[in-house]
C-alpha cells in the first residue's frame, strides 16, 4: 500500500506540499531561513526510503547527499549562493558519471566502473546542486533489445509509472520522469537519443527539455549514438527545466559539439513569458498521432482550443514531409554508431568492466539468468554484427539520409507556413507493463526533432483514465529561447499538471476526468 500522506506531504514546518515544491518556492524558503538544504536534503531521502520500494525510481542514493546539503548551508551563511540550484537535491539519470556513483546504465556490467564526474555533474555542482542519487532507466536505455519493457534495469528493478502502477512510466529516462513526478526529488537530470526524455515526462506528467545537440556536454555519459545523444532536464514545470537547463548548458572542451552553442544565452528563465502565445504562429502535426483513441485526440483537441483563446494562430493540420522514412535510417545508423561510440567509451572507462560491445554480450551471457530474464540482447548482437567505423559507406548513407529527412521534415513546414513551433501530442497514454511482449507503442512523436538534433519540449496537457498526456512544441536549432516561452504561456494558460496519486490502475475518465 502506499503511504496515505504521499499527495499532501510537506516538507518540514514550512507548509510547503511537496507534489508543489517549486525551485522558486524552495529558494525563497531557504533564503528566508525557513528551510535548510540539510532539512531539504533529509525530506527527500526520507521520502525516497518510504516510496522507492513502490516506485523503483532511484537506483542508488548519494551517502555523501547530507554533507553536501550541509556545506551549502554552509556558503549560503557565510556569503552568496554559488547559483540557482544553491542547496537543491537534484537526481542524475544512472547512465550520467557522477563521483563515489558509477554510470552502471542500469547493468551490473559497470558496477565497477570507475569515473569521476561529468561535464554537467560537474557545473551543477558549481551552481549549488546537491547530487541527491542516481534515477533508474531502461536497461542501456533501450538499446539492448527489439521488445525491451520501459523502465526495467537489473540494477533497479521495474520503476512504476506513479498515476498507475502497473503502467509503464515509458523511457528510457524512466526513473527521473518517475521521481520528479511522485516527489522524490524536485529536479531531475534525463538523456535521450530519441524520446527518452520526452516520452517519460509526457507519460508520467512532467515537462522534459531534449534540447539542440551540442548545448550540453555528452561527456560521461554512457552513449547510444553521438549523432542524437543529449542529456536534458526534467522538473515540474517550465521554469524549472528552464533553471535547470540554463546550468546544464555549457561548452566543454572535450565535446566538440558544444563548440556550436556559443554564445547561446546563458539563463533561459528570461525567456519565460505568459504572454508568448499572443500573435504565436503554430503548426499541429496531427500525422504523428493518428493511432490515438477519441479520448486522447480530445486532448488534443482541448489543448489546440486553449492555444488560441491565448491568441495563437494555429495551422491544422500541417504535414511534415518524408517523416515515414526517418526511422528506417535512423535505425540502421544507430546499430553502426552504437557500437563505434559504446567501444570507444569503454576503451578509456577506469575500472573493472567489458572493454567492447562483444564483450558486454558474453558477460550478459554468462550472467543471464539475472541479466536476460525478461528479454534478451539482439539488438546488442546486431550492432556487433556491423563494421562499427563511422567512415563505413552504409552508416554514413544512413545517417545522411536520417539527417537530411529529419532536418527537412521540419524546416520545410516551419519556413513555408512562417512558424514559431510546431506543436503534437508527445506520445500515447502509458501502456501496461508486460515481460511478455515488451512496451505497446501506439504512437510518440519524438523522432523529427531527435534525429535533426533539434530542440523538443513536452509539457502536459490532460489526462486518459488518469494518466497523463503530452504536448510537445518543436523548432529548429537553438530555438530553446522560444520553445520555452511558448511552453511557459501554455502551462500558465492551461494549469495541467496533476499530483499523482499512486493508484494501482488506471481508473475510468468519469472518476479521473479526461482532460482539464
Amino acid at each position: 500500500m502506499a503511504e496515505p500522506s504521499a499527495e499532501t506531504e510537506t516538507i518540514g514546518g514550512t507548509g510547503v506540499a511537496a507534489a508543489g515544491a517549486t525551485l522558486s518556492v524552495l529558494q525563497q524558503a531557504m533564503a528566508s531561513g525557513a528551510l535548510t538544504s540539510a532539512g531539504l536534503t533529509e525530506f527527500y531521502l526520507s521520502r525516497i526510503e518510504r516510496l522507492n520500494p513502490l516506485l523503483r525510481a532511484v537506483i542508488s542514493v548519494n551517502s555523501g547527499a547530507g554533507s553536501e546539503a550541509a556545506a551549502s548551508d554552509q556558503t549560503r551563511g557565510d556569503s552568496a549562493a554559488r547559483g540557482p540550484l544553491e542547496g537543491i537535491p537534484v537526481l542524475v539519470k544512472d547512465n550520467v558519471a557522477a563521483r563515489g556513483l558509477p554510470a552502471t546504465a542500469g547493468s551490473p556490467a559497470l558496477l565497477e566502473a570507475e569515473s569521476g564526474d561529468a561535464f554537467l555533474v560537474t557545473r551543477l555542482r558549481a551552481a549549488g546542486a546537491v547530487i541527491i542519487g542516481k534515477a533508474n532507466m531502461s536497461e542501456w536505455a533501450n538499446f539492448r533489445s527489439t521488445h525491451s519493457t520501459s523502465g526495467w534495469s537489473t540494477l533497479g528493478g521495474q520503476a512504476a509509472n506513479p498515476h498507475a502502477l502497473d503502467r509503464s512510466p515509458s523511457g528510457s529516462s524512466s526513473g527521473s520522469g518517475v521521481a520528479v513526478a511522485a516527489a522524490l526529488a524536485p529536479l531531475a537530470v534525463g538523456t535521450e537519443t530519441d524520446g527518452s526524455i520526452v516520452c517519460p515526462a509526457s507519460a508520467c506528467g512532467i515537462v522534459g527539455l531534449k534540447p539542440t545537440l551540442g548545448l550540453v556536454s555528452r561527456a560521461g555519459i554512457v552513449p547510444i549514438s553521438s549523432e542524437q545523444d543529449t542529456a536534458g532536464p526534467m522538473a515540474r514545470t517550465v521554469a524549472d527545466a528552464a533553471a535547470l537547463l540554463s546550468v546544464l548548458a555549457g561548452a566543454d572542451p572535450a565535446d566538440p559539439a558544444t563548440g556550436l552553442g556559443a554564445g547561446r544565452p546563458g539563463d533561459y528563465t528570461t525567456f519565460l513569458n505568459s504572454g508568448a502565445l499572443t500573435g504565436a504562429r503554430l503548426g499541429v502535426w496531427r500525422g504523428g498521432c493518428t493511432g490515438a483513441d477519441t479520448r486522447t485526440t480530445a486532448v488534443l483537441d482541448a489543448a489546440l482550443a486553449r492555444l488560441r483563446d491565448q491568441g495563437a494562430e494555429v495551422l491544422d493540420p500541417v504535414e511534415l514531409p518524408g517523416v515515414d522514412d526517418i526511422s528506417e535510417h535512423e535505425f540502421a545508423a544507430l546499430l553502426h554508431e552504437f557500437k563505434c561510440d559504446l567501444n570507444a567509451y569503454l576503451g578509456t572507462l577506469p575500472g573493472r568492466h567489458p572493454a567492447t560491445l562483444a564483450e558486454l554480450i558474453a558477460f550478459n551471457s554468462r550472467n543471464g539468468q539475472q541479466v536476460l530474464t525478461y528479454f534478451g540482447q539482439e539488438l546488442f548482437e546486431r550492432a556487433d554484427a556491423t563494421s562499427g567505423d563511422p567512415a563505413d559507406p552504409a552508416a554514413q548513407a544512413a545517417r545522411g539520409a536520417a539527417t537530411r529527412l529529419s532536418r527537412a521534415a521540419l524546416d520545410g513546414p516551419l519556413a513555408a507556413h512562417h512558424l514559431d513551433a510546431i506543436i503534437t501530442l508527445t506520445a500515447n497514454p502509458a501502456c501496461l507493463t508486460d515481460y511478455v511482449l515488451g512496451d505497446h507503442d501506439v504512437f510518440h512523436t519524438s523522432a523529427p526533432a531527435a534525429v535533426a538534433g533539434y530542440p523538443a519540449v513536452s509539457v502536459p496537457c490532460g489526462y486518459v483514465a488518469g494518466l497523463p498526456v503530452g504536448l510537445s512544441f518543436m523548432g529548429p536549432a537553438w530555438s530553446e529561447p522560444t520553445l520555452i516561452g511558448l511552453a511557459h504561456a501554455f502551462e500558465q494558460a492551461a494549469h495541467p499538471g496533476r499530483p499523482p496519486a499512486l493508484r494501482p490502475s488506471a481508473v475510468p475518465d468519469a472518476t479521473a476526468g479526461s482532460h482539464r
